[in-house]
C-alpha cells in the first residue's frame, strides 16, 4: 500500500516559519521527483516546489527566496522549509511523488496538511 504521510502544517503568524515533511512508503519502483503543491480555497492546485532524485529543483516564483526544498533519497522523504510566510501562503499543502513502476509512470499524493498564516 502506497502512503505519503505529511507532517508539519499549522497556524503561524505572518513572517514566521514552518517546515513540512513527507515520507513515502510502499512505492515499488524508482521515485523520480518529489515535491509540494498547494490549493487555496476557491483556487486550483498549484506547484510550490519539486526536486528530482538528482537534486534539481523547481520552485514557484511566489516561493523563491523564501522556501527551500530538500530530499533524502535513501529515506524517500522530502521537506519544505518555509520562511517569511505570508497570508497568501495559506492553503492545503500536498506532497507528491512521481515514480516509474512496473505499471509505468505513476503519480502519488498525500492527504494534505493545512497551513494557515494569520495574525
Amino acid at each position: 500500500q502506497v502512503q505519503l504521510v505529511e507532517t508539519g502544517g499549522g497556524l503561524v503568524q505572518p513572517g514566521g516559519s514552518l517546515r513540512l515533511s513527507c515520507a513515502a512508503s510502499g512505492i515499488i519502483g524508482s521515485i523520480n521527483a518529489m515535491g509540494w503543491y498547494r490549493q487555496a480555497p476557491g483556487k486550483q492546485r498549484e506547484l510550490v516546489a519539486t526536486i528530482t532524485s538528482g537534486g534539481n529543483t523547481n520552485i514557484a516564483d511566489s516561493a523563491k527566496g523564501r522556501f527551500t526544498i530538500s530530499r533524502d533519497n535513501a529515506k524517500n522523504t522530502v521537506s519544505l522549509q518555509m520562511n517569511n510566510l505570508k497570508p497568501s501562503d495559506t492553503a492545503v499543502y500536498y506532497c507528491h511523488a512521481a515514480a516509474t513502476t512496473g505499471w509505468g509512470r505513476q503519480n502519488y499524493w498525500g492527504q494534505g496538511t493545512q497551513v494557515t498564516v494569520s495574525s
